[in-house]
């Protein structure tokens, strides 16, 4: 268990470079597979932050390039941002506190189910449980801040 100090200011906290390694695993099939790459959190004018993550995708189906987008946005609290899809449509909240470390999402069939955990001033990690008749998925990411601990 972490018992480290989550951060007081979500938004300050991501900003910037991070890489990522998630594992993708398909219950339904017993498939495997994983993303390597980076996500960029930029700052937005007036407040919040654009998500950009590019890498390269690993599964029998499908390898190669991919990429999605975000957008977060302010919160309740300084310590939480609400995550949107690029087209204004509401995603989930995220926080590290322990009340709100976990939200949901439906998505016509499934249920998706979101805990993010704080591993210090330099790394985090979250994990996607979808369940449903369409989908029956565990990913795990692990993401680490690029260029931690120098100065600008």
């Amino acid at each position: 268990m972490n018992h480290q100090q989550p951060t007081q200011d979500l938004q300050a906290y991501l900003a910037g470079s991070w890489s990522v390694e998630r594992t993708l695993l398909d219950r339904a099939s017993g498939t495997h597979g994983t993303f390597t790459g980076v996500v960029r959190y930029s700052l937005k004018p007036g407040g919040g932050l654009d998500y950009r993550e590019d890498g390269t995708m690993h599964w029998p189906t499908h390898s190669g390039p991919a990429f999605r987008e975000y957008v977060l946005l302010p919160g309740a609290t300084p310590e939480s941002m609400d995550v949107f899809f690029p087209d204004g449509r509401p995603f989930h909240a995220m926080s590290f506190t322990e009340q709100g470390n976990q939200d949901t999402h439906w998505c016509d069939p499934d249920d998706y189910r979101v805990k993010y955990v704080y591993a210090g001033p330099d790394a985090f990690s979250f994990r996607w449980d979808v369940h449903g008749p369409a989908k029956d998925l565990l990913l795990e990411s692990r993401m680490t801040r690029i260029d931690a601990g120098r100065q600008p």
